[in-house]
């Protein structure tokens, strides 16, 4: 049988078409940072509200984000109309009688009660497709399921009410829409604090309080005169199958850049689900969690996303990179989270 000829016309397309396939091969291969770029300007990813957006903990994670290919923005902040507001701030009244801080007993209740439904969410949130709340002040620990009293711990009183409340109301709101969450830090504790998780105030005085050894392994001491305390690297295990150990394609971290004075206690009775830890003195401390009844709601007690920019030389101290996570085990987190929030 004879084959039959393509047309002129016909055999043009294949000829442009194979053209077009050769560009962006090399393109792939010469620049493939503008490829992923290119792959995911349609998911739109944001910071939960902070008015700091210079604090180093925001602009991290806008250089982790950049590397995997996604600008990310900064959300407005969320506000309940069930309380009083002097601009940003939430005024005296729904703050602790003390004068500490912290949201009072009431307001915290209130807020656990009432939540985001009388708020501005819905709209800070329109067309968002994952939430990253980053590291940063001491929760209220009036929001917890069981409300405590503050930690006493005079050196450590660092609490920003306002941002509690934009927080909690912002988390709880992509937990019921089921809308991806990443909490890094201060962040995780705000997803164990919105599931129900027991949490620890300070650190150090926990240990002290069960007469156990305690060398700073979460956060680099701090020295008199002081201005500016590193990340202390420690080694983190994830259980395997996880969702923190698949975005990270291991279960055995290295040299995590950590840096926090509080932390996950139990997570028993909630559906979060304790996923990654560090031994210090022969406890198990949560340095990884996860919701079980969710497709995207992850908890890192460290900060990988410092990694990232100690590497790239945009961190606030770079000298040191080499002590941390290898940039090439810290970015493919990012860039799986963003895969998620495009599903």
């Amino acid at each position: 049988m004879a084959k039959k000829r393509l047309s002129a016309g016909a055999m043009k397309v294949i000829a442009f078409i194979a053209i077009l396939c050769g560009v962006w091969g090399l393109a792939h291969l010469l620049h493939p940072r503008d490829c992923t770029e290119a792959a995911t300007h349609d998911v739109k990813i944001a910071i939960a509200w902070r008015a700091d957006t210079d604090n180093e903990f925001c602009t991290n994670v806008v250089e982790a984000f950049r590397a995997a290919g996604v600008e990310v923005v900064v959300l407005p902040q969320v506000k309940a109309s069930y309380l009083i507001y002097d601009g940003e701030r939430v005024t005296g009244s729904c703050l602790d009688s003390a004068g500490v801080g912290y949201l009072s007993e009431t307001t915290g209740a209130t807020i656990r009660a009432k939540g985001y439904e009388d708020s501005n969410v819905a709209e800070v949130m329109a067309s968002v497709q994952g939430v990253v709340f980053t590291g940063g002040e001491d929760i209220s620990s009036t929001l917890y399921a069981t409300p405590q009293d503050w930690h006493h711990v005079e050196n450590e009183i660092d609490f920003n009410p306002a941002r509690d409340v934009s927080d909690y109301l912002t988390m709880a709101y992509c937990l019921d829409r089921n809308i991806p969450v990443l909490g890094l830090c201060r962040g995780a504790q705000m997803l164990g604090v919105v599931s129900g998780a027991t949490m620890i105030q300070d650190i150090p005085t926990w240990f002290a309080s069960h007469d156990l050894p305690y060398n700073y392994e979460h956060r680099c001491e701090k020295t008199g005169g002081e201005t500016y305390r590193d990340y202390a690297p420690h080694d983190v295990t994830l259980t395997d199958g996880s969702l923190p150990a698949r975005f990270f394609g291991t279960t055995k971290l290295t040299a995590c850049p950590s840096w926090h004075h509080q932390s996950i206690l139990s997570t028993e009775g909630t559906p979060l689900r304790v996923v990654g830890t560090t031994s210090v003195s022969g406890v198990e401390m949560t340095e990884a969690v996860e919701r079980t009844d969710k497709r995207c709601a992850i908890g890192l007690q460290f900060h990988p996303e410092a990694a990232v920019a100690k590497h790239l030389g945009k961190g606030v101290n770079n000298a040191n990179a080499a002590r941390f996570m290898p940039y090439d085990t810290a970015l493919p987190f990012f860039r799986a989270f963003i895969e998620e929030c495009k599903q």
